[in-house]
């Protein structure tokens, strides 16, 4: 059997396991995808996520990754939404859930999936493979566009003329020579939509990405209190932030696929943060049961809960922020005081007199701090 019809069995068993789109590149990737995240990381542009830098050769070069590999069976599942993801932006008491992360975590789909393409290329050709899904130091984006099944468009993710922004990615590594499919086309064109509406111009150029004013790693990477000059610019986002990917034009080829994998809870499409707010970390657990927003832990989260309350103008919700001044979590305790004195600013003035000389945390006496001399302006 030559290449050529190895690659076309492949590819058949992998839309049939519930792949939407199949490419092959070659175990290596081109010189300027290299020098990119060198750029990106001498910048700090990485902020908290130290991990990208402590692999940098591995994700630089498949080979380093894996010594073994000739070439990449690169796949995407599609992922588009029923429903428009920024229409709940518009509700000031609820929350906003990344699209992807309002059901299962794709990480486990995706992965069962791989190994069992895997499995069957292994036992088909005797070849060794290795699968990889977003966890491992892979720069899956590049590969993605070497293999032909998309391009990476102005806001840095991959872009499918068949599915528009909206691809899951993963990899199969083969000790296996298959000629790569050749890249695609960059089809972005004049559009600049992405980087127009970014709430909080995380983009500094066209194909570039600041992830310390991203609202996904905002919300997500970053671990500690939301820098104060963010905070109004995330409005509702609680988890993420699809603003980019939606407004994409070629998304109008994205339709939901009959096996759609991830249909929205709904519960999860638009949740109330007066409810999000209360949960302790077991009610957090249990709602979140086998979804990606459980690995940020519950703290981190209602962290950002708090900043959608504070950005709600809902005064009716001051009763969760104030139970929230006493939390157990600094993180948590200094979200709930910006909180406060945005919705109401004569309460919090009180409730500082009473309670800020008794904050044990320097962090969340600098919230206390920073809300006095922003009231006295």
């Amino acid at each position: 059997m030559g290449a050529a019809e190895i690659k076309a069995v492949i590819r058949a068993q992998a839309l049939a396991v519930g792949f939407d789109a199949v490419g092959f590149a070659p175990a290596a990737l081109a010189a300027g995808a290299k020098e990119h995240l060198q750029d990106f990381l001498g910048a700090g542009r990485h902020g908290d996520m130290g991990w990208m830098a402590l692999k940098v050769d591995r994700r630089g070069d498949p080979r380093v990754l894996w010594p073994e590999a000739r070439s990449v069976v690169v796949l995407g599942l599609n992922y588009g939404p029923e429903h428009d993801p920024l229409a709940v932006l518009d509700r000031r008491d609820a929350g906003a859930i990344s699209v992807y992360a309002q059901n299962r975590d794709y990480h486990d789909l995706v992965k069962k999936k791989l190994k069992q393409v895997g499995r069957w290329i292994a036992q088909t050709y005797a070849c060794e493979i290795k699968v990889f899904v977003d966890t491992a130091p892979v720069m899956e984006k590049p590969l993605a566009a070497l293999g032909g099944i998309g391009w990476q468009g102005k806001h840095t993710n991959l872009v499918s003329r068949d599915f528009g922004s909206w691809l899951f990615l993963g990899e199969i590594y083969l000790a296996l020579d298959l000629e790569a499919d050749g890249a695609e086309a960059d089809h972005c064109g004049g559009c600049h939509r992405c980087l127009d509406i970014c709430p909080t111009a995380a983009f500094p150029a066209p194909y570039q990405l600041d992830a310390r004013r991203c609202i996904s790693y905002l919300t997500i990477e970053h671990a500690g209190p939301i820098p104060r000059e963010l905070r109004e610019l995330m409005g509702n986002r609680i988890y993420g932030c699809d603003d980019c990917l939606s407004v994409c034009p070629w998304n109008k080829f994205a339709q939901m696929t009959p096996h759609a994998p991830l249909a929205a809870r709904d519960d999860l499409t638009a949740p109330r943060l007066a409810d999000l707010a209360a949960l302790d970390d077991a009610g957090f657990r249990a709602l979140f049961s086998g979804s990606p927003v459980k690995r940020i832990g519950r703290d981190r989260f209602v962290r950002n809960v708090l900043i959608a309350i504070g950005n709600s103008g809902r005064r009716e919700l001051l009763t969760v922020v104030e139970g929230l001044l006493s939390d157990a979590a600094p993180v948590v305790r200094g979200a709930a005081i910006w909180a406060l004195a945005r919705l109401d600013p004569r309460q919090f003035a009180m409730r500082r007199q009473r309670d800020a000389a008794s904050e044990s945390d320097p962090g969340v006496r600098v919230e206390w701090a920073a809300e006095v001399s922003l009231l006295t302006l």
